[in-house]
């Protein structure tokens, strides 16, 4: 890993897990760069992206301070919480999975009322697909896939782009959630009942059967994650 790199790792897991609480000022950048062996480069590197994200706050003839990240920051500050320190964050993890049954339940209503032909006739290949995946690895990719094209369907930009955010905290991590699969074939039918009421309009049986597959999905993973 660049220092660069190394040195953001270390101050976002710093601020994330609460060491500087939010509007509390940091040492100086001098004394960061001497305290972490450094250079001002390679901090100054690490502070944008800390700006970035909306963990500090950098004001010319001021000092750092941190910013309350629950108020400022956007969806690319999950993948720093859940992951903090190497580990899994679980109470961030809950919030996740409760995050991604809200939102794909009501994407499914959304595409059942606006889903075309084509896009109707995907989703149903796509549950027959799961139904016949010969490993957890292959559901797994069918898994994504049809969710992806669920709220693809679902006409919403915003919604996709919170699914594409999601989508960077499965892959970078995926043999963790290798549970969301497990027992496929007992889900299959769930998906074929999702894609046929997707195809018929039926925008209340398409968001039971997807908060039936994500609820049982999330049951499932922590269960598994102890």
């Amino acid at each position: 890993m660049a220092v660069a790199g190394r040195v953001f790792m270390q101050l976002s897991e710093e601020i994330l897990s609460g060491r500087y609480e939010a509007g509390e000022k940091l040492p100086t950048q001098r004394t960061l760069a001497a305290e972490l062996g450094v250079t001002m480069t390679a901090l100054r590197e690490a502070l944008k992206r800390l700006e970035q994200l909306g963990l500090v706050e950098v004001r010319h003839g001021d000092a750092m301070r941190v910013t309350d990240w629950r108020a400022r920051g956007g969806l690319d500050v999950i993948t720093h919480v859940l992951f903090a320190a190497g580990g899994l964050d679980r109470h961030m993890l809950r919030d996740v999975l409760e995050a991604r049954r809200l939102l794909l339940a009501e994407s499914a209503r959304l595409a059942a009322e606006r889903a075309t032909e084509d896009q109707a006739a995907r989703l149903k290949e796509l549950a027959a697909n799961l139904a016949a995946a010969p490993d957890q690895a292959a559901a797994q990719a069918i898994d994504w896939a049809f969710f992806h094209d669920l709220v693809e369907t679902a006409g919403n930009v915003v919604l996709l782009l919170v699914m594409n955010s999601i989508r960077e905290i499965y892959l970078q991590r995926a043999e963790l959630f290798e549970a969301v699969v497990s027992g496929h074939d007992e889900l299959a039918p769930l998906y074929a009942r999702a894609a046929s009421a997707i195809a018929n309009g039926q925008q209340n049986a398409a968001a039971r059967a997807v908060e039936e597959i994500t609820r049982r999905q999330q049951d499932a993973l922590l269960e598994a994650l102890g």
